[in-house]
């Protein structure tokens, strides 16, 4: 794994932006759709935009010699626990990383009501992530 350090950070941040764009560009109207192109790229990108801030989580964690985390959502108690981030963004980021080992191990079907709500709240709980990392850089 990388050290993270400020390049590191702004390239992490770009690559997360950019997935967090396609999310908001690609969230229809009304609901999402099973098997629809614009559910298929809200999926996929909000699960890359987690991916790479779950990345960045234990990155951070490792950074700050927090120790490793024990699972994904760890990394966000470990930050959240030196005052990193804020318990309730924990709380929501922890979710999101729920989220990510759905997607990728299809533990259970989407629920897509609640992909849409996260489509529409998570980028905002990422960007307060990543404000959050960046102050102490």
């Amino acid at each position: 794994m990388r050290t993270l350090d400020t390049a590191t950070l702004a390239e992490k941040i770009a690559a997360i932006e950019r997935h967090l764009q396609r999310v908001e560009a690609k969230i229809p109207e009304g609901a999402l759709s099973p098997m629809s192109d614009a559910t298929d790229a809200v999926v996929l990108h909000l699960y890359q935009a987690v991916q790479v801030t779950i990345d960045l989580a234990v990155q951070a964690c490792l950074h700050f010699k927090l120790g490793a985390p024990t699972d994904y959502g760890n990394a966000f108690v470990r930050l959240c626990d030196a005052q990193i981030i804020q318990p309730e963004l924990r709380d929501r980021l922890v979710r999101a990383a729920g989220f990510r080992n759905v997607v990728a191990h299809a533990y259970e079907r989407l629920d897509l009501v609640r992909v849409l709500q996260a489509a529409k709240q998570g980028p905002n709980d990422v960007r307060a992530f990543l404000q959050a990392l960046s102050r102490r850089f």
